[in-house]
């Protein structure tokens, strides 16, 4: 259990190496999937070139320890876990005010600039994202099915909410956005 003291801070490779050791011990690499392809790769983007440099400051801030597994007929493998130290650096930033979240799109970009495209265009652009949320609803919805613990279930099931609500408010207004384009083809040809 974490004290509600909190110091302010951004989450980094840091916090998300230490909340990912926080659930169990884990190699570099698995440290890397799980931040990449799993339950953790909705909070911040993480590469190889991030989280093994962060893993060593982690160790040498003694924060998280390393021990060498061997198995015959593979090369030793070096675990973390999270010290201590580590787990109050990481109550110390889960104590803290989030920030606000960090949205980037850029088929919200192609929206906003729809009466620039032609109407084929914009529906490809259109069924792309279609694809795209689809995609992450079933990954939120079979990575939920994994797991029974009750803190990845809710930001599961509030994923699966934004997701399904972005997904069919795409599908049910599409027509707007594709008249804009609509109306852009017919004043060129209306010019010529």
């Amino acid at each position: 259990m974490c004290p509600g003291q909190g110091l302010s801070g951004q989450m980094n490779i840091r916090t998300l190496c230490l909340t990912i050791l926080n659930f169990g011990d884990a190699t570099g690499y698995e440290i890397k999937k799980m931040a990449t392809e799993s339950r953790f790769s909705y909070f911040i983007d993480a590469s190889y070139g991030s989280i093994y440099p962060a893993l060593t400051r982690l160790e040498k801030d003694g924060c998280v320890t390393a021990r060498e597994e061997r198995e015959a007929g593979k090369p030793a493998r070096k675990v973390y876990s999270i010290t201590e130290k580590g787990h109050g650096e990481l109550c110390d930033w889960l104590s803290s005010p989030p920030k606000p979240d960090v949205f980037k799109s850029e088929f919200l970009l192609i929206a906003m600039c729809a009466d620039m495209l032609d109407e084929e265009t914009l529906t490809r652009a259109i069924d792309v994202r279609v694809k795209q949320l689809e995609a992450e609803l079933t990954q939120i919805r079979e990575a939920s099915t994994c797991t029974e613990h009750a803190g990845t279930n809710w930001i599961a099931d509030y994923g699966k909410a934004c997701m399904s609500f972005n997904l069919d408010y795409l599908k049910q207004r599409r027509n707007e956005l594709q008249a804009l384009a609509r109306d852009t083809s017919q004043s060129a040809q209306a010019a010529e």
